[in-house]
């Protein structure tokens, strides 16, 4: 059931030319069994590299993104550093393309976040034209992750499956959406009624009697960032114990290789994706919740290709019988993909596995300077034809770059006018509105002052806003009491945010110390905080404005979900279009805001 994909590949990888890389021999070879003589790569040979190439976290971005988004940092041989503009699925194609070039044994995995947060010529479409592009793109599997989830399972189901949409219907007259040629897999999301998968939990590639098992899992906090609307009736397990339980499930079937895609990650100590994880020990160099779950899942898992984090890595954390084993991330949107050689024994039919690293698995940049994939050319074509009355309208103008997902610093230019656009919205529904706060997660991108396409520099379009912000939320007022406005702003440092704070994009007017020398809540200097010039009185009742994501107490603010006497306006990207528009003009641009209002001491 779990190991076929929905129609017959189209891929024809027979047709792939030569023999597959040799790889580091002399390290191997100390760890074959005494005696053995490694064929690799030869035909019916005990030893087949099979070639694991792997992204993560795609998120729609079909066009290569704009700004800082769109960089990967790499290390130099002198000590400096090199930005490199990267991404788009032109580049992709053509990078994996040339990737399989001489390895008849190659598949193509992913581990999650491929749609959702997308923007507008995927997200406009409910990321319809991604899905087609990974067909084209012949990716094999992928395990969900949590954006997956963000318009409900039904959907997601969709996707899979095919289908015109249940509301906007089909988007061109005679042409059915056809859903993934690949499984997706989610084998820790059960329905709360029956307790089994909501969609396969593992899935096994074959080739010439090669095996390897793919099991996929998201993070189990996934409830926690994502709409109530969008996990209703779902369960998120732990990701060790469903990993676990399914590689014992693959070992009784006889699949002794086994790859675990797990939508969860971790931090390197650097940003470059070039750096070694691996100076000073073992995964030394690397952070973040994905290391426990390294540490802990079954040594019966040979290779964990992760995600969530956006940052890039391949490291080899060790299992739990001590023995080195990859755990590895390409960053997102496309802009890098781990190649891993994983060698194949076909008498025990698992995976020989060494400490030696490079060069059996490494991410490599997708540059633009390369040739585009001319399928993905027309496809991104075809969809633009049908996004451009929209996506080119002019909403606003800018005087320079607002960084957004790409600033340096936890308050943004871009997150600080959002949160202004929601309070003036909100104003206009009830002028009693004195605050918005605006989740850092939800702006998706950076505003760019160079344009985009032919619209001019400094406008900003409706296809720029809406890769800001894709998620549909709507604005939502609610009264909360100082005390809770107060435990909110701690919360953005404590509780389920300790380890990776979520700092809270504040309209003008709300000022506070933001001491990251402390730890926990105590970051958050209470008597620095600051209304309008006045310290918050806990007793006291304040209307407050936020998404509705917030609204729902996400990403673990469970104070603001506490709000009383909602009140909903409109969708927040128009609350952006409308402020932009309202308050700037080709002779008079809109600035930046300084991103002054959170002092932080470090």
């Amino acid at each position: 059931m779990y190991g076929q994909t929905k129609r017959p590949r189209r891929r024809l990888r027979a047709a792939l030319a030569g023999a597959a890389t040799l790889a580091v021999a002399g390290a191997l070879m100390a760890a074959l069994p005494a005696g053995a003589a490694p064929q690799k790569g030869a035909a019916g040979g005990r030893y087949q590299d099979v070639q694991l190439l792997s992204f993560n976290d795609f998120h729609g971005n079909l066009e290569p993104p704009a700004g800082s988004s769109g960089q990967v940092t790499e290390d130099q041989a002198d000590g400096t550093t090199k930005k490199i503009d990267a991404g788009g699925v032109e580049y992709l194609a053509s990078s994996l393309r040339k990737a399989r070039q001489g390895h008849p044994y190659s598949v193509t995995a992913a581990a999650g976040d491929l749609v959702g947060a997308s923007p507008l010529l995927s997200g406009l479409f409910h990321d319809e034209p991604t899905v087609e592009a990974m067909n084209k793109l012949d990716l094999d599997v992928t395990s969900v992750g949590n954006h997956e989830f963000d318009e409900g399972p039904a959907e997601l189901a969709r996707l899979r499956n095919g289908g015109c949409h249940p509301k906007d219907g089909c988007y061109e007259d005679g042409r059915t959406f056809e859903g993934a040629d690949y499984p997706y897999l989610a084998a820790n999301v059960t329905d709360e009624k029956t307790g089994k998968p909501v969609l396969a939990p593992y899935w096994v590639w074959k080739h010439k009697g090669v095996k390897v098992g793919f099991i996929g899992v998201t993070l189990e906090g996934t409830p926690d960032i994502v709409s109530a609307d969008g996990v209703k009736g779902l369960k998120f397990h732990d990701e060790i114990e469903t990993v676990d339980k399914y590689a014992k499930i693959l070992d009784k079937q006889g699949v002794k290789s086994i790859v675990a895609l797990v939508h969860e990650g971790g931090a390197p100590a650097s940003a470059s994706y070039n750096y070694d994880c691996d100076t000073g020990g073992a995964g030394s160099g690397v952070s973040g919740p994905i290391v426990d779950i390294a540490k802990g899942v079954t040594s019966k898992v040979d290779a964990l290709v992760t995600g969530h984090t956006h940052n890039a890595y391949a490291c080899t954390i060790p299992d739990p019988a001590g023995k080195p084993r990859m755990v590895t991330s390409a960053s997102s949107y496309g802009k890098l993909y781990t190649d891993t050689t994983l060698t194949y024994d076909r008498a025990t039919k698992d995976v020989v596995r060494t400490s030696v690293k490079s060069p059996s698995s490494a991410n490599h940049v997708v540059t633009r300077t390369q040739e585009k994939a001319a399928d993905m050319t027309a496809l991104i074509g075809q969809w633009n034809k049908l996004a451009a009355p929209i996506a080119s309208r002019p909403v606003g103008y800018i005087s320079a770059d607002l960084p957004g997902r790409g600033a340096a610093s936890p308050e943004s230019p871009l997150g600080d006018l959002i949160a202004d656009a929601q309070l003036a919205h909100a104003k206009s529904l009830d002028p009693k509105a004195v605050l918005a706060l605006m989740n850092p997660g939800g702006i998706r991108s950076d505003l760019v002052f160079k344009a985009s396409g032919g619209e001019g520099d400094g406008v900003v379009t409706y296809g720029e806003g809406f890769a800001v912000q894709p998620f549909s939320n709507t604005v939502n007022l609610v009264d909360l009491t100082g005390e809770q406005l107060v435990t909110a702003l701690k919360q953005q440092v404590s509780g389920a945010n300790t380890a990776s704070p979520k700092i809270l994009q504040p309209s003008a007017g709300l000022t506070y110390t933001l001491d990251m020398t402390k730890s926990g809540a105590d970051r958050v200097v209470a008597d620095s905080i600051r209304l309008n010039g006045a310290a918050v009185d806990p007793a006291a009742t304040y209307r407050v404005a936020m998404n509705s994501f917030l609204a729902g107490g996400g990403d673990g603010f469970a104070a603001l979900g506490a709000g009383k006497n909602p009140l909903v306006g409109s969708d927040d990207l128009k609350a952006l279009n409308d402020y932009l528009t309202a308050n700037s003009s080709a002779s008079d641009p809109i600035a930046p805001p300084k991103a002054d209002r959170i002092t932080i001491v470090k």
